[in-house]
Formats: C-alpha cells, structure tokens, sequence
C-alpha cells in the first residue's frame, strides 16, 4: 500500500536495486567508482527516488542507502517518501 499510495504522479517505470542487483554477493566490481556504478547511473538517469521506508532500521543506516540519497539530492531529482495510506480517506 505504501508504494502504490506514494507512486511519483506521471510516473511509469521502477528500478529497484534491493530486486535487480545480487545483494549477497561480492559486488566490489560493480561499485570499485561508486558515481560510476550502475546503481549510479540508474538513478542519475531516473526522475523520481521513492524512498521506502521499514520498521526494522532506518535506511539511512545504510552507507549506499545513504549514497543513494545524496545523489538524488546532488542531481535535483524529486524524491517522495512511501507512507500508508490515510485512514478513513
């Protein structure tokens, strides 16, 4: 529900690096020049971030979560954090 409630206005197309991209792997290679990586580069060629928070952990934990965020911001992308749906709306 969050996704969908949260979903850019206009926007037609997802990448997400947590389903694309082997998270338990060595991927050193893929990330040796990080502004270089293809994560990177997908979201320097996106218009929109979702971020989508959990319960767990704050994403921001992360250091590439973190990264993430930094270039969207650098790149003057729109970026909208997921939540639920309002009750009763």
């Amino acid at each position: 529900d969050k996704v969908v409630n949260s979903w850019p206005r206009g926007a037609r197309h997802a990448y997400c690096c947590m389903l694309s991209n082997p998270q338990n792997l060595d991927i050193g290679g893929l990330i040796s020049s990080p502004r270089e990586s293809p994560f990177a580069q997908a979201l320097m060629s996106a218009r929109y971030m979702l971020v989508v928070p959990n319960r767990k952990c704050s994403i921001y934990s992360r250091i590439w979560c973190t990264y993430e965020a930094f270039i969207a911001y650098s790149e003057s992308k729109f970026i909208f954090v997921a939540r639920p749906p309002l009750k009763g709306a």
